[in-house]
């Protein structure tokens, strides 16, 4: 009796937890705009994976250096499977990755419904945000990923210094500077 009354009182969702196979893929092009993003780095990798098996829903994010692009496979997709397909093909010597990629993308198994669990904040008074953001790569990051049950580390923010020099070709003939002194001496 107390299980029938029970079994009617058991709370029903109306949209079951389901966990899809989904793949993130993370690409780099530094100081490029979220434009050009797209087009040479988004675009060129969305048509690869676009003849893998089982993919159902595609979408990319691109910001400025950097793109995102999440793979959803069919819900009868096992994401192990998925994941090692995707890695077999990706690892392929004849894979051509778009030219202008300084390291090829990286990838990872992810779940879209997890969030979260601790957000940290480096900050400094003494150190510059440089110094703050190579302890944050290289210590931190590292150290949290290798703790048991973790599966992503994402570093936000992170501040990388790039240099453009506009040389004057009158300027450094009459000195008889060549541009590879210049990069030398930079």
């Amino acid at each position: 009796m107390f299980g029938i009354v029970a079994y009617q009182s058991l709370p029903v969702s109306d949209l079951p937890t389901i966990d899809a196979p989904t793949i993130n893929v993370q690409a780099a092009l530094p100081g490029a705009n979220a434009d050009p993003m797209a087009a040479a780095v988004a675009l060129p990798l969305e048509k690869r994976f676009s003849t893998i098996a089982g993919v159902d829903s595609m979408s990319s994010n691109n910001v400025l250096g950097r793109t995102s692009i999440t793979l959803q496979f069919s819900l009868d997709r096992n994401i192990d499977g998925a994941h090692r397909t995707f890695r077999l093909r990706s690892h392929k010597p004849d894979v051509n990755w778009p030219a202008n990629l300084p390291a090829p993308p990286s990838f990872n198994k992810v779940n879209p419904a997890d969030q979260p669990v601790l957000y940290l904040a480096l900050t400094s008074s003494t150190l510059p945000i440089s110094k703050v953001d190579y302890y944050a790569e290289n210590l931190v990051a590292q150290s949290l990923s290798t703790v048991n049950g973790v599966a992503q580390v994402g570093i936000y923010g992170p501040v990388k210094y790039a240099v453009r020099a506009q040389m004057d070709p009158q300027a450094m003939s009459t000195r008889m500077i060549g541009i590879d002194e210049v990069s030398a001496g930079a």
